[in-house]
């Protein structure tokens, strides 16, 4: 397939870049023509906090957003008139903006409780109106009156914190910083591919491939948006990996390009060579990386189903611009393809040393194999270690926001009154007596059961049928404080206090529920899709060529590179060994999706440069090649490119590992150092040693499985003939 498509553009060639150039233009177009559909609150919760979204939109209604005042005299107390003043102030202010529901004072005896042991400081809580989705697009108008409550008495702190204003500056913040981050992936990705080709034209072809391969991927992830939706995370995920493998794949065409017209072939037949060999290994490395990402649809997490839907978009669009506007591309720059040349001194040398290092391979493959899988398997033992943990809104340093700050002063004075639970009743007769005893037992539990905290707020619906509760909870919110507090609400107070309310059903949800029940159900999906990418994996290596010993070779490979990473990551970012260098603060664990995500991906990924190589030697033993030779001219021959591939990743994923978001850094550091350790570490040593080491059994296929295909693999083109001098390094580039 992609051998005839690329014959196809080679011949059409004009054809086949305005077909693309068309591709592109409709897609971006369909896609600005409809809004991203982003996942609804039920499609982003699991466990018993969607069984709480599930209730309410039953009813009609949505958990609100709850939002909270804080009015502080560092100098005085809530008992002068001023400070009053201020409360009454602010509590108007919030019922005129016409956008709050349930706006309770301090000094309201159901707001007693929102008065600081020293009281120097006091809460107006409320609940923004309508649904809690639209909440932070409905949040400046409440913010603006607050400011100017606060602007009009200057001595006292009048300062806004929720859900709703969080997510405002949040959001806003992380589309800039997810912004630049891709703006600046570009310019460095060109720096890097002029380094590695040493000509202008040929290092800015893959760098405008992806971007057309992201522009065209946006317009169709917006289109897909309302099947699957997708979050801000999944645009950002899209972005990072669409330029990683678009720039991946135009290598491996490029370097196979440059290396038969090195050998003496004409552009056509440069070309057509080059898509029955590096086009067919771009097409089975996508197929890998979709497999391996479709098996976050096991998860059941709605963000991980908007970034597998996205990231698979990206890496399919790659793979079909590789295959057809690239060769012709190609084939219409032909000798030009070079023009804009820079010395190759420097490149040449590093070139010598990178043959050295795997002439030492080669030469001991039983000592490499055991010294590098000693130096790898001692990385890999701090990830046993790993411990998961969300850092809640401290996954954002507190000086990157303002909301930041004002949530930190209000934890100092009121411990758990940022996140509150909310808890869903479902019940006949809420309205009524038994409603209200019900409600009076909750209240109480509230003031004297360690870990939860008044007061309580309560709204019903109008058939009195469903209401919504809040109670602080002690803790940041996603801490194990919190975490406990939780579990005693569900467990001992709400069984207690709504034990006289006939057929009452109570879900718990709110930032602590959404956390830990999001980290159960991780817990209990990632046994499945790490078998389903495991068990695929093997099946694409087994069709594609045809060997059993290879197939469970590559998930050897695979699972040591990635759990080298993880003991990276723990090192790093749960015992804090990077802190200064990376500008964070550790948790004391890894945010609770990043380890998922990483195996996911990084088990994807890694394929490009697996199949790229083993592609290589399996065309010298196709040839007729014994194991050893075909192992040597495979490695020497792919190494140039698999590191400047692997040069690129590392540099963009390092790009996004450079965000505040604490997150985001660690899947992006992460990324970088498995990336880094696969292309080097695994493929330039590891696959060589056991490849010569197993020799004629690493085609070994049982002859129960010799009726499969031979998954593409036909008689390779005549061996290249030696390599002019002048270009020596060039092909190896």
């Amino acid at each position: 397939m992609a051998e005839a498509a690329g014959r196809w553009s080679a011949t059409h060639r004009w054809t086949a870049v305005l077909l693309w150039l068309a591709f592109v233009a409709v897609a971006t177009v369909l896609g600005g023509a409809v809004e991203t559909q982003s996942p609804t609150a039920a499609q982003l919760t699991n466990g018993e906090s969607h069984r709480a979204e599930q209730i309410l939109g039953r009813a009609g209604l949505s958990l609100p957003a709850h939002e909270v005042v804080l009015v502080q005299d560092t100098g005085g107390t809530v008992d002068s008139d001023r400070f009053r003043a201020a409360v009454g102030d602010t509590v108007k202010a919030l019922n005129d903006s016409g956008r709050t529901a349930d706006v309770v004072s301090p000094f309201d005896s159901a707001g007693q409780a929102a008065i600081s042991a020293d009281r120097h400081s006091a809460l107006v809580q409320f609940d923004m109106a309508g649904d809690a989705l639209k909440a932070e697009e409905n949040v400046q108008p409440v913010l603006d009156a607050v400011a100017r409550v606060a602007k009009a008495h200057q001595g006292l702190r009048i300062e806004q914190f929720g859900e709703a204003s969080f997510r405002h500056g949040y959001d806003a913040k992380l589309h800039t910083d997810y912004s630049d981050a891709e703006t600046l992936s570009f310019p460095v990705t060109l720096g890097i591919l002029l380094i590695a080709f040493g000509a202008a034209v040929a290092a800015v072809l893959p760098v405008l491939l992806a971007a057309t391969v992201v522009t065209a991927a946006g317009g169709l992830m917006a289109l897909a948006s309302h099947l699957v939706p997708i979050d801000q995370n999944g645009s950002s995920v899209m972005s990072l990996i669409g330029i990683a493998v678009g720039v991946d794949y135009s290598l491996f065409y490029l370097k196979r390009v440059r290396e038969e017209r090195a050998a003496g072939r004409g552009t056509e037949a440069a070309v057509t060579a080059a898509a029955a060999t590096s086009g067919r290994s771009v097409v089975v490395s996508g197929l890998t990386v979709i497999v391996s990402l479709a098996g976050l649809y096991l998860s059941g997490n709605g963000v991980f189903l908007g970034m597998a839907t996205a990231t698979i978009i990206v890496v399919a669009v790659a793979v079909a611009g590789s295959v057809t506007v690239l060769p012709a591309l190609l084939s219409l720059l032909g000798h030009r393809i070079d023009k804009g040349r820079i010395p190759l001194r420097r490149r040449a040398r590093a070139a010598r040393g990178r043959t050295g290092v795997i002439d030492l391979v080669l030469r001991r493959p039983a000592l490499s194999l055991a010294l590098c899988t000693a130096f790898l398997g001692a990385l890999l033992v701090p990830a046993f270690a790993l411990n998961t943990s969300d850092a809640g809104v401290g996954d954002l340093p507190a000086d990157s926001l303002p909301a930041l700050q004002t949530y930190q002063r209000i934890q100092q004075a009121f411990p758990g009154a940022g996140s509150p639970a909310k808890i869903v009743i479902k019940a006949d007769g809420l309205g009524g007596p038994d409603g209200q005893a019900a409600l009076d037992r909750l209240r109480a539990a509230a003031d004297s059961t360690p870990g939860l905290r008044g007061p309580v707020t309560f709204h019903v619906n109008a058939g009195g049928t469903v209401g919504v509760a809040t109670v602080a909870l002690d803790g940041d919110g996603t801490d194990r404080t919190s975490v406990a507090a939780l579990r005693t609400l569900r467990e001992t107070v709400l069984p207690r206090a709504f034990a006289g309310l006939a057929g009452a059903e109570t879900a718990v949800g709110g930032t602590t529920a959404v956390s830990e029940d999001g980290n159960r159900n991780l817990s209990d999906s990632t046994p499945w899709v790490a078998g389903f990418v495991l068990l695929f994996t093997f099946g694409v290596m087994l069709f594609s060529f045809r060997s059993l010993a290879l197939a469970a070779l590559t998930l050897v490979l695979n699972l040591l590179s990635v759990g080298a990473a993880f003991g990276l990551i723990v090192v790093v970012f749960q015992h804090g060994w990077g802190e200064g260098l990376l500008g964070f603060t550790a948790t004391g664990g890894i945010a609770s999706w990043v380890p998922l995500f990483l195996f996911v991906f990084l088990f994807g990924l890694s394929m490009d440069y697996h199949v790229f190589v083993v592609s290589r030697i399996r065309e010298g033993r196709d040839r007729g090649l014994p194991t050893a030779r075909a192992v040597a001219e495979g490695i020497k021959g792919t190494a140039g490119v698999v590191t400047s591939a692997a040069i690129v990743m590392v540099a963009v994923a390092a790009v996004f590992g450079a965000l505040p978001q604490l997150s985001m850094k660690e899947s992006g550091v992460g990324m970088s150092a498995a990336v880094l350790i696969d292309a080097t570490l695994v493929r330039a040593v590891l696959l060589p040693a056991a490849l010569i080491l197993l020799g004629d059994r690493s085609w070994y296929l049982p002859r129960l499985l010799r009726w499969l295909p031979g998954g593409g693999h036909t008689e390779a083109a005549p061996e290249p003939g030696p390599v002019p001098e002048r270009d020596s390094a060039e092909a190896l580039a």
